[in-house]
């Protein structure tokens, strides 16, 4: 399986062609944070189209001294606020942040994988 991705260190493997079928799991589910960058905040308002200000004010929360991605409430649970319900995929994925990008390869999953397998059809253990 030459499309499989690895990480050193994990204790298994992800096959990003999963996501074609997947409807999104990995931004629906449970309330959590999904940090950004000051650099983040920028490509992601300058692909909408919006001043850094309006996009932090319409999109981020602010916890401390970090800002969030909003979340809404989507069926039993929660979803991005950049979760396109009807086509099931991130409407900014190609400005998605940082913590997105590098989903599955998260450090609690490489003591939590069977959370992370049940979350992701793409996660092939080793």
């Amino acid at each position: 399986m030459d499309e499989l991705i690895y990480c050193e260190n994990y204790p298994y493997a992800f096959n990003p062609k999963a996501c074609q079928s997947c409807e999104g799991r990995c931004c629906i589910g449970e309330s959590g944070y999904i940090w950004v960058t000051p650099l983040e905040i920028a490509a992601m308002a300058e692909k909408l189209l919006l001043t850094k200000e309006t996009f932090i004010n319409n999109y981020l929360l602010k916890i401390r001294y970090r800002f969030t991605i909003k979340e809404v409430a989507y069926e039993d649970g929660y979803g991005c606020i950049f979760f396109d319900r009807a086509k099931k995929s991130c409407s900014i994925y190609d400005v998605r942040p940082s913590q997105c990008r590098t989903f599955p390869f998260w450090e609690y999953f490489k003591e939590n994988i069977d959370e992370v397998v049940s979350e992701c059809p793409g996660i092939i253990r080793l």
